[in-house]
C-alpha cells in the first residue's frame, strides 16, 4: 500500500520568504550615499578608517556596494561623521528641522558644533557667560575667523589689543599667539571657524619681564 504525501504549504514559507519590498533597493543606496556624505564631509578613506577602527578596504566596498551594510559598520560611520543612522541608510524624513547638536562645555565656554564631519572646516557657536580666565595667549596650526553675535569680544593677538562688536568679525593665523573672551567682564556670543588641526593647541611661554 502506498502512502500519499500531503503537501504542507507553510512547511518552505520561512526558507522562500522574500525580503520585505524595497529592501534591496533601500540596500544598493546606502553606498553611494555613504561615499556622497564622506565626501561633503572633506573626510579621506583613511581618515575615516583611523577615526571608526574600519580597514580602508571594507570603507571602501561597503561604498561601492560589494560589501552588505550591517549595523556594526553603520554605527562606528555615523558616529564619525555625527549624522543619524537613519541618514546613512536613507530613512524618511520625519519633519523635525531642529539641529540636535551636543553643547561641549570647556572652561565656562559652550560650544554648539554647527559642523558635523570628522575633519575639514569646523564650525562653533561660542556663548561665554562672563570672563573666569585670566588672559593667557595660546597658538595652534590651522586658521580662524570669528563674527561676533552679541556683546563685545576682546582679541589679543601677538602684541595687539582690539575689541570686536556685535556685527564685526576678524581672521587671523593661529600660529600667532592669540586669546580672546568677553571684553569688559559680561557676556559675548560669536561664531568660530577654524580649519583643520585647529583642536591642537599649545600654551605659549609666557614672556621673561621686562628689565
Amino acid at each position: 500500500m502506498t502512502r500519499t504525501r500531503q503537501h504542507d504549504p507553510h512547511a518552505h514559507a520561512h526558507a522562500h520568504e522574500p525580503a520585505p519590498e524595497g529592501t534591496e533597493d533601500v540596500l544598493a543606496e546606502v553606498g553611494p550615499r555613504l561615499r556622497r556624505i564622506r565626501k561633503d564631509r572633506g573626510a579621506t578613506l583613511a581618515g575615516l578608517s583611523e577615526v571608526t577602527g574600519i580597514s580602508v578596504s571594507t570603507l571602501s566596498r561597503l561604498e561601492s556596494g560589494h560589501r552588505k551594510p550591517s549595523l556594526e559598520l553603520l554605527l562606528p560611520i555615523a558616529r564619525a561623521h555625527q549624522v543619524p543612522l537613519d541618514e546613512l541608510v536613507g530613512a524618511p524624513p520625519v519633519g523635525d528641522p531642529r539641529v540636535r547638536a551636543k553643547p561641549i562645555v570647556r572652561n565656562g565656554r559652550t560650544m554648539v558644533p554647527l559642523t558635523r564631519q570628522p575633519g575639514g572646516l569646523q564650525a562653533y557657536k561660542v556663548v561665554i557667560p562672563q570672563l573666569t580666565e585670566v588672559p593667557e595667549q595660546r597658538t595652534h596650526e590651522g586658521y580662524e575667523w570669528l563674527y561676533v553675535l552679541s556683546g563685545k569680544l576682546r582679541l589679543l593677538l601677538a602684541d595687539h589689543d582690539v575689541v570686536l562688536g556685535t556685527g564685526e568679525a576678524a581672521e587671523f593665523d593661529c600660529r600667532l599667539p592669540h586669546w580672546f573672551g568677553p571684553a569688559d567682564g559680561g557676556g559675548v556670543e560669536f561664531l568660530s571657524l577654524f580649519g583643520p588641526q585647529g583642536e591642537r593647541m599649545h600654551v605659549r611661554a609666557k614672556p621673561s619681564a621686562k628689565k
